[in-house]
């Protein structure tokens, strides 16, 4: 991060890259937009794999990366303890399942919020549906710490539907749109739908929010003062030309830890811009944190280890590592308990 401002709203900046910088309660940040060609018939891409370190294929190669998967790209089968991830997807689709048996699959404006707590395997896989044209994808993981007290809770996974999700429009004086969609927290009345009960979200006291800030170009709207008082904020200027916080201009392409106790005016540049709000009061816990598990202590981080090996967090009931729901599944889920969604039946 770069020397804080000390007089203007903006405190510290820095540059994204692969994954974001945060801050507590927030663990980290991943932003994946990939232009997948056309599927081959079988949920891959119609294209060689020839060149990529298949099994852990992050190159972006000609725009698009196999990540973990072998054939359908995205992130088979693999643990998490201790925190929660929240997955914002804005284009494609995801296929989930997961050690309880739950399954769905989401995509298109949808967010999967799921608690790890003691435990969980899942996998998350990139179907690529449409064999005559693209499968663009593009989502945002973002992992969410939990307090000593709730990181041993029970795994649970809550399904913000896209139709559910706020989004706030608005035009500023000169006739140019804003629109913000809440994933998490609330803005001018609309009210995101609810975190899992166990979440740090899910406390009044954690002024936690998950905004996304569209501003078309030249637009001005101002960012209402969070509530409480230890809450920190970070705005991450993703896409566009460049943006106005106050008094200081940063580019697309960087982030910025900015004063969450005030109203903040922002400007967007001639090319527009797009940003994620990140908000929250710290849990001001330690952190140990090593692969996909996220404790306070490194001997509950070896625990995790053992915990793992000893009972795969209640195994895989599923028949491989990256299964998936075939072409023609629209938007579902089933959670652990039976309960059935279905968004495009």
């Amino acid at each position: 991060m770069s020397s804080p401002d000390a007089t203007g709203p903006v405190r510290q900046t820095f540059p994204l890259g692969p994954q974001w910088p945060t801050v507590d309660p927030f663990l980290f940040v991943a932003h994946h937009d990939d232009a997948y060609p056309a599927g081959d018939g079988r949920l891959g891409p119609a294209a060689s794999l020839e060149g990529r370190e298949m099994g852990s294929d992050f190159s972006g190669r000609d725009g698009w990366s196999m990540y973990h998967g072998s054939h359908v790209p995205g992130f088979p089968q693999h643990p998490h303890r201790g925190f929660e991830t929240v997955t914002y997807v804005r284009q494609g689709l995801i296929d989930h399942a997961d050690s309880l048996g739950a399954t769905a699959r989401f995509g298109r404006g949808d967010t999967q919020w799921m608690t790890a707590g003691a435990g969980v395997q899942h996998c998350e896989m990139f179907p690529l549906v449409d064999d005559e044209g693209p499968n663009p994808l593009e989502l945002f993981q973002i992992w969410l710490n939990l307090p000593a007290a709730d990181k041993m809770v029970d795994p649970y996974f809550t399904m913000l539907w896209d139709h559910n999700t706020p989004k706030v429009v608005d035009k500023d004086d000169d006739g140019r749109r804003i629109e913000v969609t809440v994933v998490a927290g609330s803005l001018a009345g609309h009210v995101a739908s609810a975190p899992p009960p166990d979440s740090w979200a899910s406390k009044v006291e954690a002024d936690l929010a998950i905004w996304h800030i569209v501003l078309e170009p030249g637009a001005t709207w101002t960012l209402p003062a969070a509530a409480g008082p230890e809450t920190l904020r970070t705005l991450y200027a993703f896409t566009g030309s460049e943006v106005t916080i106050g008094d200081t201009t940063i580019g697309a392409g960087t982030g910025a830890l900015v004063e969450a106790g005030d109203d903040l005016v922002l400007t967007a540049g001639d090319g527009g811009i797009e940003l994620m709000l990140l908000q929250g009061r710290p849990i001001a816990e330690p952190v140990a944190r090593y692969g996909p598990f996220v404790m306070n202590t490194r001997a509950e981080i070896e625990q995790a280890y053992r915990d793992y090996q000893a009972t795969q967090f209640g195994g895989w009931p599923w028949d491989g590592p990256d299964p998936n729901h075939g072409a023609d599944a629209g938007r579902f889920a089933i959670h652990a308990d039976g309960r059935r969604e279905d968004v495009d039946a």
